[in-house]
C-alpha cells in the first residue's frame, strides 16, 4: 500500500515541477518583454489553484499515512502558499497583478520562489522514489 502511495506522490511531485517550469518560463517571458503582463499574471493565476491543490494533497496523505518526516517538510511550503493565496489584497487580479507585477522587484522575488519551489520539488520528487523503492522492497 505504502508503494501506491509513493507512486502517487511521484505523479502529483511530477505534475507540481511541471507547473514549476511553466512559472519560470512565463515569468522570465514577462521579464524580456515577449507577452505583456496581463496576459502573463492572467496564465500564472489559473495555475495557481492545481499547484495549491496538488501541494496540499501531498501535505494530507502524508499526515494520513503518517510519515512525519515527510509532513513537516511540506507543512512549510503548504502554509506558504496558502498565506500567499489567502493575502491577496482587494482589487488585484490575483497573486501575479499586472498592476504591481513590475514594482519594487516583484518579478524578481517571484522568480526566485519559483526557483527554490523547483529545487523543493525536485529534491522532493528523489525523496519519494527512493520511498517507493524501499516500500517495494519491504513488501
Amino acid at each position: 500500500m505504502e508503494a501506491v502511495v509513493f507512486l502517487f506522490l511521484l505523479l502529483d511531485c511530477c505534475v507540481l515541477i511541471f507547473l514549476s517550469v511553466y512559472f519560470i518560463i512565463t515569468l522570465s517571458d514577462l521579464e524580456c518583454d515577449y507577452i505583456n503582463a496581463r496576459s502573463c499574471c492572467s496564465k500564472l493565476n489559473k495555475c495557481l489553484i492545481p499547484e495549491l491543490i496538488g501541494h496540499t494533497i501531498v501535505t494530507v496523505l502524508m499526515l494520513v499515512s503518517l510519515h512525519w518526516f515527510i509532513f513537516l517538510l511540506n507543512l512549510p511550503v503548504d502554509t506558504w502558499n496558502i498565506y500567499r493565496f489567502i493575502m491577496v489584497p482587494s482589487g488585484n487580479m490575483g497573486v501575479f497583478d499586472p498592476t504591481e507585477i513590475h514594482n519594487q522587484g516583484q518579478l524578481k522575488s517571484h522568480m526566485k520562489e519559483a526557483m527554490i519551489k523547483l529545487g523543493f520539488y525536485l529534491l522532493c520528487f528523489f525523496m519519494y522514489l527512493y520511498s517507493m523503492i524501499l516500500a517495494l522492497i519491504n513488501d
